[in-house]
């Protein structure tokens, strides 16, 4: 049997069913896994998602987008092919793609991860005998410190900038990182938090799905001479060294990322811009790939989204056949 899914200029495409998964053009027909902007392409005539992330999706997209959502288990056709969305445990509403054509089933990962996350259902594993699996942190070295660590990092941190009588500014991603903060500090305290204008909506969007997190205000609705110190105020990297900052001043800053989780990562490379960095990744580590592999029983994998070589390199002295998907 030819393969279920190829790439094509436009992104991946599955030919039985003539439809893409993420494309990063114009196409036809889209079945998208996540809400994220590197994964949901404006302008297609018609998309599927899972319906926790719809109204993310529609955020992204436009009013005037034509998204079907579809439960998570809930089997549909397109062309040839069924396809069912199972929960990645990215974020809220994010998706694998199962495709089944003629007995044979192949499983699109999107973006996952395998780490407990109370703003979204968590990872399923979906036996397959092809597994097409992202590598964002395909190498040894990233390994991520326990569920709660960094929950538990972020609130004492903050304890001490506002014992010190300064606010803390933490730089976080404004779809999923932010709500997963915002959730898992909810262990620690009931404090309000403030937000970016840039993340208000979105956090609007987990509460109607009935996501448990800290209350928020956004900065915007304060007035000009309000004082922020003592507070949290979360804020995506791109407003990083923005006049925008200084009514929050006086402050410290941090980074919530997987990134920060490389050895020798603190204190330079991208974390030397801020006071503080936190390992907190929404996507698969090095443990978390290979034992994800293990459990689908698929015989062969295809890897992307990362540096592949390594990982490659690992599940074919595994017996695997694994390749890139380029």
């Amino acid at each position: 049997m030819s393969d279920l899914v190829v790439m094509r200029p436009e992104g991946l495409y599955c030919p039985p069913g003539d439809f893409y998964i993420d494309p990063h053009k114009r196409v036809t027909r889209a079945v998208v896994t996540h809400a994220h902007g590197d994964h949901a392409k404006s302008g297609c005539a018609r998309y599927w998602t899972a319906t926790p992330g719809y109204r993310l999706l529609k955020t992204r997209l436009g009013a005037g987008a034509q998204v079907k959502p579809q439960d998570y288990g809930q089997i549909f056709e397109l062309g040839d092919a069924r396809v069912s969305l199972h929960s990645a445990g990215h974020i809220l509403g994010s998706a694998q793609v199962r495709i089944e054509v003629g007995g044979e089933v192949w499983v699109v990962s999107g973006d996952y991860k395998r780490d407990a996350d109370p703003s979204c259902a968590p990872f399923e594993v979906v036996p397959c005998d092809v597994f097409v699996t992202e590598a964002t942190f395909a190498a040894p070295q990233y390994v991520w410190p326990p569920d709660g660590t960094a929950s538990a990092e972020i609130f004492a941190w903050w304890t001490r900038n506002r014992e010190d009588g300064v606010a803390s500014v933490l730089f976080c991603y404004a779809l999923g990182k932010s709500q997963r903060i915002l959730a898992e500090l909810t262990r620690h305290t009931d404090a309000t938090v403030y937000l970016h204008e840039a993340m208000t909506k979105l956090v609007g969007h987990y509460r109607r799905e009935n996501i448990a997190m800290l209350p928020t205000r956004s900065v915007n609705e304060c007035v000009r001479s309000h004082d922020f110190r003592g507070s949290l105020i979360l804020v995506p990297p791109h407003a990083f060294g923005t006049s925008w900052l200084k009514r929050l001043a006086p402050y410290r800053t941090g980074f919530a990322s997987g990134w920060m989780g490389a050895p020798g990562e603190q204190g330079s490379g991208r974390a030397a811009k801020y006071d503080r960095g936190f390992t907190l990744s929404d996507h698969a580590d090095w443990p978390a790939l290979l034992r994800t592999i293990d459990e689908t029983g698929a015989r062969r994998v295809l890897a992307m989204h990362g540096d592949t070589a390594l990982l490659i390199e690992t599940l074919r002295a595994r017996g695997l056949q694994a390749d890139a998907l380029i």
